[in-house]
């Protein structure tokens, strides 16, 4: 039901107001919450008066607005990444012990990789990819081995809309990854995204041989040990799985 001039819904406007804080940004000014959701300040004010009454957002006498701790634990007590994540933990932490390198839990969501999950360690390599944080198909080897893994039409409606503002990669690269992960296991990816990193990730499936999600590692290029490496991912994805399973 639209509740504006513009037509939008209520529902439509607080999904702007949570989508306007930028990712590691908790606060805001009011009048820059506003901007970035595309509303009038003075509705605004008012969503974010309604929200901080059921402690969704919190806000002060100065117009700073924050997210609200009662938004972090509905999303924690109900995510459906949770039962993934508790699963995934010790796998994880087994295979970061090894490397001292990053590694990364993700799903699939659209034509991007969201990442449920990472470990990281000071000294380790530079990784892109941050929890709750998203990066497109094609520039992670987490997304080409979800998507190497989904129908033979959702691949060709990802390909059919495919583009790379970049130019780093075209089509027929992409499509020669998707093929080769899902023939290989695994994919791995060099200096897409860093020159000096590269990416490898497997596919975790459940008894069903459906992917559930993508475990992947971030090494230098001079340590890569490709031969180590996928053997190790490859383990710890079917142990996943079946704790999932379990």
């Amino acid at each position: 039901m639209a509740n504006s001039d513009s037509g939008d819904s209520v529902v439509d406007r607080v999904v702007r107001v949570f989508e306007a804080f930028p990712e590691g940004v908790a606060s805001l000014q009011l009048t820059e919450l506003a901007e970035r959701a595309g509303l009038p300040l003075s509705s605004a004010h008012r969503l974010v008066r309604q929200l901080s009454g059921h402690g969704l957002l919190e806000h002060d006498a100065g117009g700073t607005v924050r997210l609200g701790m009662r938004l972090w634990e509905l999303v924690n007590r109900n995510s459906p990444t949770l039962a993934l994540r508790q699963a995934a933990m010790p796998f994880m932490e087994d295979i970061q012990q090894v490397l001292n390198q990053n590694v990364n839990l993700a799903v699939l969501d659209g034509w991007e990789a969201l990442f449920v999950e990472r470990l990281s360690r000071r000294g380790s390599i530079v990784n892109r990819a941050r929890v709750a944080g998203r990066m497109p198909v094609h520039i992670s080897s987490a997304g080409l081995v979800l998507m190497a893994h989904q129908s033979a039409q959702l691949q060709a409606e990802y390909l059919k809309q495919f583009r790379d503002p970049s130019g780093k990669m075209t089509a027929d690269v992409v499509r020669r990854l998707l093929a080769e992960g899902a023939q290989q296991g695994y994919v791995q990816l060099a200096g897409v995204v860093d020159p000096d990193a590269w990416g490898i990730a497997v596919p975790v499936m459940d008894g069903k041989r459906r992917t559930l999600a993508a475990l992947g590692v971030v090494v230098p290029v001079a340590e890569m040990r490709l031969q180590a490496l996928v053997p190790a991912l490859q383990t710890a994805a079917r142990g996943i799985g079946r704790r999932l399973e379990a």
